[in-house]
């Protein structure tokens, strides 16, 4: 990371507020030199991009200028960065395949370009879905057949053919383009996230569609409280089992599930019901595929990658994006707009954010909080300024866009403004609370849990950056892992789940921990929460890829809608539950709030009590006791109610409280507060009081 800035001694570089980040925590103080020079390193590549990239606007539109385009005279312009290569041709079904008739001509800095006249009659010389190659000639001679990078839609092939996704033109009539009707969604102040992927979101076996989720997928995640939606995998990937993490085709929108029209419809319908759209952005890696991947595009080992080593993930078997490469830089960061812009995403969550941080990619490293791990040799600089100029070109141009990082090691500033020196993401993900969930209900009896460690772990996050708390995502869900309800309930999930089933304490234990758990990591966890589909009503199975290990199996590759469906199901509770949860938090906007104030961890008694945006939480993970006139601190006096109750039948609770009883505050202090009250909270049950 050259430039002018690099040059200066870093302490003269100014970064506008970085006082305040200094202020706020001391101890970074250590490190100023190093956050001066990231940003100096990160003012070059702005000034670069100013002056050799056509500045910011241009610069992230290259869609537009490489790949096959269209232009208003149906004239065809291609263009194609390979600078290791002899020579391009573009083949076709519109020349017949002839390998030599169309060569690219060689422009500057391995830039190459095609123009293609319109035919006689003023159409387009390439139809609308007619498949086209890049031939390649490499510098030893041979002539390799490639997508283009900027392929905008590629497909599977008939399975007669093989397994070498095909690139189509997409350029349908005017009268087929899906138009917007609906405008972004203002950002909300709480984010309740809904982890979502198309293809498994039917019961069906086979793979979802666009249209699928979107006419009865929408529907049911607004009725549950939601304000935001994930879609994972929508970047094409041409191993579906990848769950979309080995993307092949990055501007590609998967045509697994549909039409990119198809998708643009699901965003705007999205809009419509005022949920937020964020994307699974996978720009820490690409698939090692070649011929139907970025892997070898232009004959040689480099080109979009690191070569050698540096340019091999291990562990992922995958290519690394060279990040100090202009035109790399150009692909990634227009990458991020072409989703903005054509389909009118609202933010991303940004994949495997520690791999693209330190050299270790991750693997190994154990991160003990120590800032040395944070500053030092072992931070990989290219990958940290790429970052930071991601999320200042998103914020820069689409003021309400919401980043979020999926990151492990907790980097001090991942959530701070770029201007601070900082990566400018948004939110990162609280990747510790689903992992001590899981540990506890593997490894410990239940009246051997720790109160104190529960709630270390959901506040373990550094003041004002704001994390997503979630109980268990996809990752929980995959084979090989169990989710929450599973690890509860397990096979009795199979026989005692009908309301007309006798009882059995396993379900009953189940369902009420499942209960509590969600709700202590919605309350306490984080700024937003997350939600994997189908947890919300404890998806009796994993989550397994149609693949070879299976037979090819679609029976764990979707979703089975219709047990939550069914009355007789005791899912209904959990379901009903997790949009209690949501509502509730919609009218009092405790994720919004500043974190809660935790009064009372009570390791005998099993009881957690917190206070947030003026909601007093109680929670009893105690196995049998329950405790009539427990004493609880509060804040602010006055006279309260239960709002939500999860003991309640309509949740599959035992109906043991009274949930009109109201509550006046005693005005002596008490646990830390100036007030206290006084309420009957049972076993493995949280209530929740407000002011009436």
């Amino acid at each position: 990371m050259g430039g002018k800035y690099s040059k200066l001694d870093p302490m003269e570089v100014d970064v506008p507020h970085i006082k305040a980040l200094l202020d706020r925590d001391p101890y970074l103080n250590p490190y100023e030199k190093e956050i001066r020079r990231r940003y100096a390193c990160l003012r070059d590549l702005q000034d670069s991009i100013e002056e050799n990239g056509g500045g910011l606007d241009n610069f992230t539109k290259a869609y537009n200028y490489y790949g096959i385009n269209v232009q208003t005279d149906n004239s065809i312009v291609c263009r194609e960065w390979a600078p290791g290569a002899k020579q391009l041709f573009l083949a076709g079904e519109f020349n017949g395949w002839n390998r030599d008739s169309h060569p690219y001509n060689k422009l500057e800095f391995g830039k190459w370009e095609l123009i293609l006249p319109p035919n006689s009659d003023g159409t387009p010389a390439i139809k609308h879905l007619s498949e086209i190659k890049i031939v390649v000639q490499t510098q030893e001679g041979g002539k390799e057949d490639r997508l283009s990078p900027y392929a905008t839609y590629v497909v599977e092939p008939p399975k007669h053919e093989g397994t070498i996704y095909k690139q189509k033109l997409w350029n349908p009539p005017t009268e087929e383009k899906y138009v917007f009707k609906h405008p972004k969604v203002p950002r909300p102040k709480s984010l309740r996230i809904y982890e979502s992927h198309v293809g498994i979101a039917t019961s069906e076996l086979k793979v979802g569609s666009y249209d699928n989720f979107t006419d009865n997928i929408l529907p049911r995640i607004v009725k549950q409280g939601y304000n935001c939606i994930q879609l994972m995998a929508v970047m094409e990937h041409a191993y579906y089992a990848s769950f979309g993490y080995q993307v092949t085709s990055f501007y590609a929108a998967s045509s697994r599930y549909g039409t990119p029209e198809q998708l643009k419809r699901l965003v705007d319908r999205a809009h419509e019901l005022g949920l937020i759209v964020l994307l699974d952005l996978v720009h820490s890696h690409a698939s090692k595929n070649v011929m139907d991947g970025l892997n070898r595009f232009d004959g040689t080992d480099s080109c979009y990658f690191h070569t050698g080593p540096r340019g091999e993930h291990s562990l992922w078997d995958s290519r690394l994006f060279n990040y100090s490469e202009f035109e790399v830089l150009r692909f990634l960061l227009s990458n991020i707009r072409w989703y903005m812009e054509e389909y009118q995403f609202d933010g991303f969550r940004f994949d495997g954010v520690t791999s693209m941080l330190y050299h270790s990619r991750g693997i190994a490293q154990g991160f003990g909080g120590h800032y040395d791990d944070y500053f030092s040799l072992g931070v990989d600089t290219e990958g940290v300024v790429y970052l930071m100029l991601a999320n200042y070109v998103i914020h820069e141009l689409y003021k309400d866009a919401i980043t979020i990082a999926e990151d492990v090691s907790g980097m001090p500033g991942t959530c701070r403004p770029v201007t601070e020196g900082c990566l400018g993401f948004d939110y990162r993900l609280a990747m510790a609370i689903p992992d001590t969930w899981i540990k506890l209900l593997k490894h410990v009896a239940d009246d051997h849990w720790n109160m104190g460690d529960i709630v270390h772990t959901l506040t373990n996050r550094r003041w004002m950056e704001p994390n997503v708390a979630y109980a268990e995502s996809h990752d929980q869900a995959l084979v090989g892992d169990k989710t929450i309800a599973f690890w509860l309930m397990d096979k009795e999930m199979y026989t005692h789940m009908s309301t007309l089933s006798d009882p059995s304490p396993i379900i009953d234990r189940g369902i009420a921990l499942h209960k509590i758990i969600r709700f202590l990591t919605h309350t306490l966890g984080g700024e937003a929460y997350l939600n994997f589909m189908g947890n919300e009503f404890g998806h009796p199975e994993w989550l397994d890829f149609p693949r070879a290990g299976n037979n090819s199996s679609y029976h764990y590759a979707r979703r089975q809608w219709n047990l939550v469906d069914d009355e007789i199901l005791k899912y209904k509770y959990l379901n009903a539950w997790d949009a209690a949860m949501n509502h509730t938090e919609s009218k009092y906007g405790w994720l919004g709030a500043h974190p809660g104030y935790v009064s009372m961890k009570h390791e005998d008694d099993k009881i957690i009590a917190l206070e947030r945006a003026g909601v007093l939480f109680v929670f009893n993970f105690h196995p049998v006791k329950s405790f009539a006139d427990y004493r609880v601190g509060i804040e602010e006096p006055g006279e309260y109610r239960i709002v939500l109750c999860s003991d309640d039948k309509e949740f599959g609770g035992f109906g043991r409280i009274d949930t009109s009883v109201r509550f006046f505050t005693v005005p002596e202090g008490y646990s830390g507060r100036r007030n206290y009250v006084q309420v009957y909270i049972p076993s493995r049950t949280a209530i929740a009081l407000a002011k009436v």
